[in-house]
C-alpha cells in the first residue's frame, strides 16, 4: 500500500472515532440529563410530610393530670389540651355576663362542642391555641383569683401580645380585643386514654 493509501486509511479510521465518540458522548449527556430531571420533577409530587399535613394526629392523654396542659400540631396549628378540674367546669356559666359570646353562637366550633363546656368531655378541653385577634399563643393561668389577673379572676388564658382574656372553655372577656372565642377543631376519641385531632368520627368514648 502506497504512503497516500495508508494516509486516507487512518484519516477514515479516526473519522469513524470521532464520529463514535460523539454519538457516545451525546448519548452520555442526554441520559445524563433525564437523570437530573428526576429530582426536579419529583419535587412536584406531594412529599410525605406534605400528604400527611392534613392527617388525623393521635395523642395519649392517659397521663395528663387535672390542671394540666399539652400541646400537639395539627395542620401547622398548635393545640391546647386540658384536663379540667370539675369544680372549675361547673363554675363556667357563673360568668357568662362577663364575656363577649358566652353562648359561641359567634365563635367556631364543631357543633358537639357547640356547648357551655365547648367540649365532648367536660374533663378535657380540646382547641385551636392561637388568639383570635392577631394569632399570639395565649398563656395559662388557671388558678382562680390568679394575682396578676385579680380576685375575679376564675381562671383561663391570657394573651401575652394585647392582653386578650379567655377562660377555661376559650371564650373571651369583655374588654378584650380578640372578637370571637378561641376556635375548637374537630376531634374525637379512640379510647379513653386517645384523643384523634382532625377526625370527628369514631368512638367517642367518654363522652359527656
Amino acid at each position: 500500500m502506497s504512503d497516500s493509501g495508508a494516509i486516507a486509511n487512518d484519516i477514515e479510521i479516526d473519522e469513524s472515532r470521532r464520529k463514535f465518540l460523539t454519538a457516545a458522548a451525546s448519548a452520555t449527556a442526554a441520559v445524563g440529563v433525564v437523570v437530573a430531571a428526576v429530582p426536579f420533577v419529583e419535587s412536584w409530587a406531594p412529599s410525605e410530610r406534605a400528604r400527611a399535613l392534613g392527617a388525623p394526629v393521635t395523642v395519649d392523654i392517659s397521663k395528663l393530670e387535672t390542671g394540666q396542659m399539652i400541646l400537639a400540631t395539627w395542620r401547622k396549628q398548635v393545640i391546647y389540651i386540658v384536663r379540667r378540674d370539675k369544680t372549675l367546669v361547673d363554675a363556667l356559666a357563673k360568668h357568662d355576663g362577663d364575656l363577649k359570646d358566652p353562648a359561641s353562637t359567634e365563635s367556631e366550633q364543631p357543633e358537639y362542642a357547640h356547648n357551655g363546656m365547648r367540649a365532648r368531655r367536660a374533663d378535657l378541653l380540646v382547641m385551636i391555641g392561637f388568639c383570635t385577634h392577631l394569632g399570639c399563643l395565649p398563656k395559662q393561668f388557671f388558678d382562680p383569683g390568679d394575682p396578676i389577673l385579680g380576685a375575679y379572676w376564675p381562671g383561663g388564658f391570657r394573651c401575652p401580645c394585647h392582653g386578650s382574656r379567655f377562660d377555661l372553655a376559650g371564650r373571651v372577656f369583655i374588654g378584650s380585643p380578640a372578637p370571637t372565642n378561641l376556635r375548637i377543631p374537630p376531634y374525637s376519641f379512640s379510647s379513653d386514654s386517645t384523643l384523634v385531632i382532625g377526625l370527628d368520627g369514631g368512638n367517642t368514648a367518654g363522652a359527656a
